[in-house]
């Protein structure tokens, strides 16, 4: 039996914004467009870090607390369907310069630890729907919710009774943003 768990760094939405995605979703998608993801699901992925041990999980969590990463607002305003992996997403058009440089940072402490990092550049999404393999109707127009994050989060994908859910296993503040 291995001490290991599927870990990644992302992002929490607020529980309002959780529930104002879901009904904007249920509203937009037909049914059969895909799988919905759970609301307590809905996150912003920063770095997925995969199978880690409990030592490189410790080490991980480390450099995440010395991470001093000014906050940021961000606005969901930009909706795509990657038909390949059967993905529905929702994200920004402009990505803020604190999202791009916490991601690059949480990426680059995750393979300086040994986890893989994919090749493909940082694509900031939500993942609203799964199983969306054929042609989606994706609306003109997404509600733009704008969002300030203030922490970072680490979780554990726990796949139990045929469903993920994602474990919450802790937070890391970001700093307090300069008034403009």
């Amino acid at each position: 039996m291995s001490n290991s768990r599927r870990l990644f760094f992302a992002l929490s939405l607020p529980d309002a914004l959780q529930q104002q995605v879901v009904r904007w979703r249920a509203e937009a998608f037909a049914p059969e467009a895909g799988r919905p993801v759970a609301a307590a699901n809905l996150h912003l992925t920063l770095a997925f870090l995969g199978e880690v041990s409990a030592q490189k999980e410790l080490a991980l969590r480390k450099l995440a607390g010395r991470i001093a990463q000014p906050g940021f607002s961000m606005r969901l305003d930009d909706l795509g369907h990657w038909p390949r992996p059967g993905v529905v997403w929702l994200g920004t058009r402009r990505a803020p310069r604190g999202l791009l440089q916490l991601a690059e940072l949480l990426r680059s402490q995750a393979a300086r630890s040994g986890c893989h990092q994919s090749a493909l550049p940082f694509h900031p999404h939500i993942t609203l729907l799964r199983a969306a393999t054929q042609p989606v109707a994706i609306p003109p127009a997404t509600p733009g919710w704008a969002f300030s994050a203030d922490a970072f989060s680490l979780y554990e994908s726990v796949f139990e009774n045929g469903r993920t859910r994602y474990q919450h296993l802790e937070q890391w503040p970001l700093a307090k943003q300069a008034s403009p």
